[in-house]
């Protein structure tokens, strides 16, 4: 039996050995070391590190070791008609030509490539690859890899691993983009943006309604260094954008609805300004992924807070951007010089929020406009700014330009409604569903009382006219709607309690102060002297 197990093992082991010196032959007739099968990887995937030892290591024990395992399964596959890895040479993954949420599902899916089983079974998802310090077995492999370093493959931890790979290519196949950079949090991600179309003497165009911490890096750190912003109304005209514009203008960044007031641009229009005068288009899409596309209505470069919506969870902390093929080399050299890499735990859980993406953002959608239709039909409210309303100024925007919408939403209460009503409202929804913090696009329903104005230098939100009063952002979770509106409810008679209590404290005063003042002597002798 060992003798026929010998030479079992014997003949599968010179058949192999032909196999592999034939297919060498018929790539390589001239001899040496085959190239990289893919040099130019495809939307930020690159080969894995055993690729990377097949094509530059010339040694014996190399050839016989994971190149026999890859061409006895390649084999295997192609004569079986079985390849799964055909047609994926796309930049989109080989999704191309599918509906959205095929591509949420499919996108930056590469099993095949995330095994060393010679028969090619694999796993759903990629394992999660920690890794610092990447090993090269020969000196040519090292050559190869620094060639165009950081862009070709396994180099160094920092720039990149299989794992945030894979997470890469199916955002920049969510966004349409050509190949996307994973950065270790939001604020990242548009710090590197900027930061890559930036420099001393330059000039940005921000919306006035932008991320907070998107106006404190231009107004701390880049005026720092001699670049200068200049704020613009989030409702203007392209025509407007056009008069602001300088010979110096390398910036245009826009965000679309508004954080806090959720306003929309004319995307589109401001968008076709900034390309006339060569200038990068930015966009942070946190509010849209998938429902908004900005690189299509002329974005050069779109970036997400995956912290929210993708991660979906409130659990990880994520910056993507995805770019044009014109401008991804930027953006990625400035990832590497800033040097902020995603953790790949929370590459992994990104990747698997993208997954459920569309399911959950329908989930939000849905109940975050039957709370906002329900909210405009109350006497406390004097306007909800949701985009998806048609109440919303921009509402005609968001229909030509966005495909849905989500949980994310603000309102605003009568004037007479005091300060004090409003947290007696929030401290009574923090008791039951409703969470109270930063951030949002997990499971969870959040309220937050918000001043607009905080955050804003250019066009005002209006607090001073009739009928307008306090601030109030939700983001309505997955809870059930009937559920969320029973604890609005509550929230609601304890802020009536509260502004009457506030009322009747305020009269009482006011009686105390005209008693004494009626009791003064010197009130009754001005009294008497008036009567004279």
């Amino acid at each position: 039996i060992a003798r026929l197990v010998l030479s079992a093992s014997l003949v599968l082991f010179l058949a192999c050995d032909r196999a592999e010196s034939a297919v060498a032959r018929q790539a390589h007739p001239e001899g040496g070391p085959p190239p990289l099968r893919r040099a130019t990887p495809l939307a930020g995937f690159v080969p894995l590190a055993t690729e990377l030892r097949v094509a530059a290591g010339d040694g014996r024990n190399s050839r016989q070791g994971v190149c026999r395992e890859r061409i006895r399964r390649d084999m295997m596959m192609e004569s079986a008609g079985t390849d799964p890895r055909r047609g994926r040479e796309k930049a989109d993954g080989g999704v191309e030509g599918y509906r959205e949420d095929t591509k949420l599902v499919k996108g930056g899916y590469r099993g095949p490539e995330w095994t060393t089983d010679p028969l090619g079974k694999s796993v759903v998802n990629p394992p999660t690859m920690h890794a610092s310090t990447i090993t090269f077995p020969t000196v040519g492999a090292l050559r190869e890899a620094v060639k165009d370093y950081p862009f070709r493959g396994l180099s160094y931890g920092r720039h990149g691993t299989p794992t945030s790979w894979a997470l890469e290519e199916a955002f920049a196949t969510l966004e349409g983009g050509h190949k996307a950079c994973a950065v270790s949090s939001g604020v990242a991600a548009i710090n590197c943006a900027l930061l890559a179309f930036l420099e001393s003497g330059d000039h940005a165009l921000v919306s006035d309604g932008v991320y907070d911490p998107t106006r404190s890096f231009c107004d701390h750190f880049l005026a720092k260094f001699g670049v200068e912003t200049t704020y613009f109304d989030p409702v203007c005209t392209p025509e407007e954008l056009e008069a602001m514009i300088k010979p110096n203008t390398k910036v245009l960044f826009l965000e679309s609805p508004s954080s806090l007031s959720f306003e929309l641009h004319d995307f589109s229009g401001l968008a076709k300004i900034g390309k006339v005068y060569g200038t990068a288009v930015i966009c942070d899409n946190t509010w849209g992924p998938s429902i908004f596309k900005p690189l299509e209505l002329g974005a050069d470069v779109s970036l997400n807070a995956a912290t929210k919506y993708i991660g979906g969870h409130s659990d990880l902390m994520m910056g993507l951007i995805a770019c044009t093929q014109e401008t991804y080399r930027r953006v990625k050299l400035s990832v590497k010089a800033l040097g902020c890499p995603a953790g790949p735990d929370d590459c992994y859980l990104a990747l698997r929020g993208i997954r459920t993406l569309g399911v959950r953002l329908q989930r939000h959608e849905e109940s975050g406009l039957a709370i906002a239709t329900w909210l405009e039909q109350r006497p406390e409210v004097t306007r909800v700014m949701h985009p998806a309303l048609p109440s919303h100024p921009q509402h005609e925007i968001w229909k030509r330009e966005f495909t849905g919408s989500c949980g994310l939403f603000s309102f605003q209460l009568t004037d007479e409604i005091g300060s004090e009503a409003v947290d007696a409202f929030c401290d009574t929804l923090i008791q039951g569903l409703f969470a109270m913090g930063y951030s949002w696009g997990g499971f969870e329903s959040l309220v937050l009382p918000v001043k607009i104005n905080s955050a804003r230098s250019v066009t005002k939100w209006d607090y001073s006219s009739p009928g307008c009063g306090l601030t109030v952002r939700m983001h309505i979770g997955l809870e059930d709607v009937q559920d969320l509106k029973d604890d609005l409810e509550r929230g609601f008679a304890a802020l009536k309690a509260q502004q009457l209590e506030v009322e009747s404290n305020a009269e009482k005063i006011s009686c105390d102060l005209d008693r004494k003042v009626s009791q003064c002597p010197m009130s009754s002798t001005m009294a008497m002297n008036s009567s004279k």
